[in-house]
């Protein structure tokens, strides 16, 4: 029997080569295709888009109303979680008896592992209204037979013996939307004000310019305190948050209007401008149709660098009494605690706000420079 010549099989189908792909390719899938070989800008994105769940549910995370207060549980610390109970799965942490210390005679939270308290997952308990209008009363964590607010305490209570992982919770979501409404504010502006400078030119340019150099010349916390202090001691927290937004998006967008002036200045004598300006296109088109769109990647990754810088402003600001003030919960209150050198050294869990802050901060700054590396057109 004749052997027969071994036949090939068919190639598989392999598509579009990767040059090919890459040819037809638009803007946004090439800055996708580099964005996601950055791993620390891709790990950055998911810590952020973790923090931004934990503020669009933080009252469903919170265990415990962030405003109770109860100064015999003042300075708790962070109660250990056990996981298992004689070799099974059984979280659970121990019931906290208060005994009087027999050298400073402050009164002092002892475990009692006798008393053994189950933790229970999306189970019932404080009543809240979820994105303000939803009645529920589900949380994430909470303890059977007890009131979780009274009887587990993850990162401990502060000076006021509020629950400070509750409070950190609704402190993550104050930060975060802050920085996101300054940023939005000052995108506004910076493009807007960026744009007429730079299209425009000649007196308009000059006075825009002029109003930059002031305020960019003005020292920062001279300027905050000021702003603070000019603010109604009697205003609610709701107008408190929208005034140091806007104070903070004021000066925030002058750095972005010199970018876009001169990015203008360099496109409005392209063929693309000077074809749209013959076709009869009014400037408000111009501007923002045409030009705006030719370097919104570099826009894109200007906003998310601003972003850490907006959240640091707002913590430094609330830190230093000039910016939100209690009742209101955010990251630069939670620190204000921490000022007291003596409270850190006997609580050192009041500096936990502050991991949030470095956290956050790292994120987006990876996030920033994965966007301005994949928005580069030289790459």
């Amino acid at each position: 029997m004749a052997a027969h010549a071994a036949v090939p099989p068919p190639a598989p189908e392999t598509g579009l080569l990767a040059e090919d792909r890459i040819a037809v390719a638009t803007q946004w899938q090439l800055m996708w295709w580099r964005f996601r070989k950055h791993r620390l800008a891709a790990g950055g994105t998911i810590v952020l888009i973790a923090f931004y769940l934990l503020s669009l549910f933080a009252d469903f995370f919170a265990y415990a109303d962030p405003q109770e207060s109860e100064a015999q549980r003042s300075l708790m610390a962070p109660q250990e979680i056990h996981w298992f109970d004689g070799g099974s799965f059984s979280p659970h942490v121990y019931a906290l008896t208060g005994t009087r210390d027999p050298l400073t005679f402050k009164r002092v939270y002892v475990p009692d592992p006798a008393k053994k308290i189950p933790i229970t997952f999306f189970g019932h308990g404080e009543p809240y209204e979820l994105f303000g209008f939803i009645p529920c009363d589900r949380h994430l964590i909470g303890v059977s037979g007890a009131k979780a607010g009274e009887s587990l305490f993850l990162l401990g209570t502060d000076m006021q013996g509020r629950d400070l992982w509750s409070r950190l919770m609704y402190a993550t979501r104050t930060s975060m939307t802050i920085g996101l409404v300054s940023v939005a504010l000052s995108l506004i502006l910076g493009v807007v004000l960026g744009g007429i400078s730079g299209y425009f030119g000649g007196w308009i340019d000059t006075v825009i310019q002029r109003i930059i150099e002031i305020l960019r010349s003005i020292p920062t916390i001279p300027l905050w305190m000021g702003l603070a202090a000019a603010l109604p001691p009697d205003w609610d927290v709701v107008k408190v948050y929208f005034a140091i937004t806007i104070i903070i998006s004021l000066i925030g967008w002058t750095e972005l209007a010199r970018v876009v002036r001169g990015r203008f200045i360099s496109l409005k004598q392209e063929d693309f401008v000077m074809a749209a300006e013959l076709l009869g296109c009014s400037k408000a088109r111009i501007i923002f149709r045409h030009m705006v769109p030719s370097f919104i990647s570099h826009i894109i990754a200007a906003t998310t660098l601003a972003i850490p810088a907006i959240i640091i402003s707002e913590t430094s600001l609330s830190f230093l009494g000039l910016g939100l003030r209690p009742p209101a919960i955010s990251w630069g209150v939670l620190l204000q605690d921490a000022q007291n050198i003596q409270a850190l050294v006997i609580s050192p869990w009041l500096l936990y706000p502050s991991v949030a802050v470095i956290v956050a901060v790292l994120a987006f700054n990876f996030m920033g420079d994965g966007i301005r590396d994949a928005a580069d057109p030289y790459l």
